[in-house]
């Protein structure tokens, strides 16, 4: 796994965790991570992953019809 250093200003008021979980649920999101991947990048179980993603506005739903209706057929 590669590590990233980032220089965040002093004035961000968010904890390490939180910023791990926005970049982790933001690659979700944009399908650059599967949902175990983001998971493991901010110390969480799959399914805790998944059921915080909605404090950070997003969602576990893909965004193409296409891709809702594979998983319909799949559930």
């Amino acid at each position: 796994m590669r590590i990233v250093q980032l220089n965040i200003p002093d004035n961000v008021d968010l904890k390490d965790y939180d910023f791990s979980m926005i970049v982790a649920a933001k690659l979700y999101e944009e399908a650059k991570l599967s949902a175990g991947q983001a998971a493991e990048i901010v110390g969480l179980s799959k399914r805790a992953f998944i059921e915080l993603l909605g404090k950070y506005n997003v969602s576990i739903f893909s965004k193409s019809v296409s891709d809702l209706n594979s998983d319909i057929a799949n559930a």
